[in-house]
């Protein structure tokens, strides 16, 4: 898996009872998606402007596993599991640098989508042998 992100859960970031908040697991998670596409794909929000292209990600499944406390420092890293006609699934891994738990998993499936159409469009033969680069096997201990 390719490391994605590195945050800080800052205090503002936590809830009452001093835990990350979901607004912001979900934050960190989509940071490193933009990383993991250009590591991929070469791909940045601003990239493909004349052609209209991006990535929409159409489902989230979050599995929460070990407390997230201010000042718990973090790291993400993620790899594409599967590689459709026109999406792809990616599993992304929080890890808690300092207990060394998993903190929170994301299976995340994002389309390619047309800007105009506002349809989601085919995989090219060209991203899919960039993405196939990437595939990683996800087993049952990685969302445990």
């Amino acid at each position: 898996m390719n490391l994605v992100q590195k945050s800080v859960a800052h205090p503002w970031m936590c809830d009452v009872l001093g835990h990350l908040t979901t607004r912001h697991y979900v934050a960190m998670f989509d940071d490193a998606a933009y990383h993991l596409l250009y590591k991929v794909f070469g791909w940045t929000g601003s990239s493909d402007a004349d052609g209209k292209i991006a990535w929409a990600d159409v489902r989230h499944v979050i599995d929460y596993q070990a407390e997230v406390a201010a000042g718990d420092l973090l790291e993400i890293h993620a790899g594409l599991t599967k590689i459709g006609t026109k999406s792809i699934t990616v599993f992304y891994e929080m890890r808690d640098l300092g207990s060394h738990e998993v903190a929170a998993t994301l299976e995340c499936t994002s389309v390619l989508f047309d800007l105009q159409t506002r349809k989601s469009i085919k995989i090219s033969e060209p991203l899919r042998e960039l993405a196939s680069k990437h595939l990683i096997e996800k087993t049952d201990s990685d969302s445990e």
